[in-house]
């Protein structure tokens, strides 16, 4: 494949080859680059090298996964839990895997891997703290604060496992309406209204809301997670491009040609993560999380089957914090698949490709809560942040984390062998790739007019409040109350996603708050609105990009007989490409209230990013 010098996107191969894609390459690209050597004159990856780059992708997963069940049964009373939780664990994985193999095969094409996330946990969070009784601890005299009742005095604690049910239906729930939400056409609907101000805050919000997280887990050692950070900054960026010798990982297209690879960052996860968890291991400093580690007697073989530990309990409870997974974990995924197109340098999907990549991520959240499993699917951000630290997206590499994580959710004792990851591992891996999906919000002000005092406000006004009112709601000293508990349920959970009211205040103030089209950052730069940056292409290019969103050959030969209110997940060939919308002019304004249409005048700003 050869790159195009006509237009500013260089669209790279992630479909019928799975070639290695370079990832934020200068523009132009010079023909003697030494930074970025699989490009894709050297064909698809090879099976080895996909293997390792697999192998590190799942690593990252795991550390989200092992997190998220880590925290939410870091507040269980011991014993409460009737069945190993390295079976949960392994539900979890196999459907993340069978999430993750259908995405990248019938869904968004992206590769992207699909793993639960702080958005799908906080709900889940909600929900079980309605079941736990409480005591009020005094500090002082101004401070209340809420902790786990575990006195003679308090009333007994209800068996866990319900309340895992309850989660579960949520999770089920949850999976219903998002997998409706993309049937419906949705995203088809929206992305004509977002631009880089509802995408950009709400990436610095998801890179910035799992910090506590991180520092919790970092604070068991702080020694190690600093070693291992210290570690995956140098090998993905001091020693980035730095080349072997030649070596066996040349593609089969070229094995009579021996290729310098830079080793250190293909392998910026696997190295570090090594180097610490031996470390730890020869010094003794055995920081794994208790709550999975148990002891107990799970099988080496176990097939994954709904109805496994009680089926899935629905209570209105359970429905109210399956509409706030359903709207947090939506607005996430789509915020994922804009920055896995902006790092790959494709165009942002279009509504087809990102309406069947939520009807299959609801698929997989409804697989897991039949399986039991207290976390749904989405897109992964650290795993996107991953790609970036390679420079490297294969959808093989995809496909090969979701066999690896179904393989390893057929045996609960395998999966039992990952927490044994230390905790700092855990931290330091999630810290950087989260740093990462904060520089990509950062790098995508640059295309609106950030001088505008509009876009100051917006920007300002969305990330601050999705940062307080969480931090708000968490620290007050009486929870939110308003006499049905269903509704507290919705509300807190709501109230509680960072992600979710970024992207909400973004949304709201940027289509509601007059300005131009050209201050919006719609009328220009490759990260304009969905339909402005596919009608700025060529012909040629947009049927390039649109290929590396179109379902499989087999499958497209079948859209004809899809039903016609289907038509949003499978365009008809004849419809690729004619997208309505495109740039309009500078003096134009799109807004959702009624009598905000007249044309604001863009200020005036000398050399108002015309170039970009």
């Amino acid at each position: 494949m050869s790159r195009s010098h006509l237009h500013p996107i260089p669209l790279q191969s992630v479909g019928s080859q799975d070639a290695p894609v370079p990832l934020l390459q200068p523009l132009p690209v010079p023909q003697n680059s030494s930074s970025h050597p699989w490009a894709s004159p050297y064909g698809p990856p090879s099976w080895g090298l996909s293997c390792l780059l697999a192998l590190q992708h799942f690593l990252v997963m795991a550390s989200l996964l092992c997190a998220s069940h880590l925290l939410l049964l870091h507040s269980l009373p011991p014993g409460g839990l009737s069945y190993p939780p390295a079976q949960l664990l392994a539900s979890s994985f196999f459907s993340c895997g069978v999430s993750t193999v259908l995405q990248t095969g019938m869904g968004s094409r992206l590769p992207l891997v699909q793993a639960p996330s702080l958005e799908l946990l906080i709900p889940a969070l909600v929900l079980t703290s309605q079941k736990l009784p409480l005591s009020i601890q005094t500090h002082g005299n101004t401070s209340l604060e809420l902790h786990l009742c575990r006195g003679p005095g308090c009333r007994s604690l209800e068996l866990w496992n319900t309340s895992l049910r309850e989660v579960s239906g949520a999770v089920v729930i949850s999976g219903l309406l998002q997998g409706l939400l993309g049937l419906l056409g949705g995203p088809g609907r929206l992305f004509p209204h977002c631009g880089p101000l509802v995408l950009a805050p709400s990436l610095v919000v998801a890179g910035l809301s799992a910090h506590r997280e991180v520092a919790q887990f970092c604070s068991a050692h702080w020694g190690l997670a600093l070693l291992l950070i210290l570690l995956m900054v140098v090998c993905s960026q001091h020693l980035g491009s730095f080349q072997v010798p030649p070596c066996p990982w040349s593609s089969t297209s070229t094995s009579s040609t021996h290729t310098h690879v830079p080793a250190f960052r293909f392998l910026s996860v696997l190295i570090p993560v090594a180097c610490v968890w031996i470390i730890s291991g020869l010094l003794d400093l055995s920081m794994i999380p208790l709550q999975l580690s148990v002891p107990t007697q799970a099988p080496w073989f176990w097939l994954p089957h709904p109805g496994e530990w009680d089926w899935p309990l629905l209570t209105p409870k359970a429905l109210t914090a399956g509409i706030s997974m359903a709207l947090a974990a939506s607005t996430s995924s789509l915020g994922c698949y804009a920055l896995c197109g902006q790092l790959l340098h494709l165009p942002p999907p279009p509504p087809h490709a990102c309406s069947r990549g939520l009807s299959l991520e609801g698929l997989g959240s409804v697989l897991a809560g039949l399986l039991g499993s207290p976390m749904g699917t989405a897109s992964s951000f650290p795993n996107v942040g991953t790609m970036s630290l390679f420079q490297v997206g294969s959808r093989r590499v995809a496909h090969l984390v979701g066999l690896f994580c179904m393989g390893l959710g057929l045996s609960p004792r395998l999966a039992e062998f990952l927490t044994t990851i230390p905790l700092p591992v855990l931290g330091g891996v999630l810290g950087v790739t989260q740093a990462v999906v904060l520089s990509a919000g950062f790098s995508s002000f640059h295309l609106a007019d950030i001088d505008s005092g509009r876009n100051v406000f917006i920007v300002g006004f969305s990330i601050f409040m999705a940062l307080l009112l969480p931090r708000w709601l968490r620290e007050a000293p009486v929870p939110l109350n308003t006499g049905w508990s269903p509704l507290d349920v919705l509300l807190r959970s709501l109230l509680a996603e960072p992600i979710f009211l970024a992207g909400l205040l973004g949304f709201l103030l940027e289509n509601t708050i007059s300005g131009t089209r050209l201050e919006r950052g719609l009328g220009q730069g490759p990260l304009s609105s969905f339909t402005a940056q596919e009608a700025q292409l060529p012909q040629k290019s947009r049927e390039k990009a649109a290929q590396e969103y179109e379902l499989p050959f087999p499958i497209q030969n079948s859209c004809s007989c899809i039903p016609q209110s289907l038509h949003c997940l499978c365009p008809m060939p004849e419809d690729i490409g004619d997208e309505e919308g495109g740039p309009s002019e500078p003096g134009e304004t799109a807004d959702l209230l009624l009598g905000c249409g007249e044309s604001c005048p863009a200020p005036s700003r000398e050399g108002l990013r015309s170039k970009l």
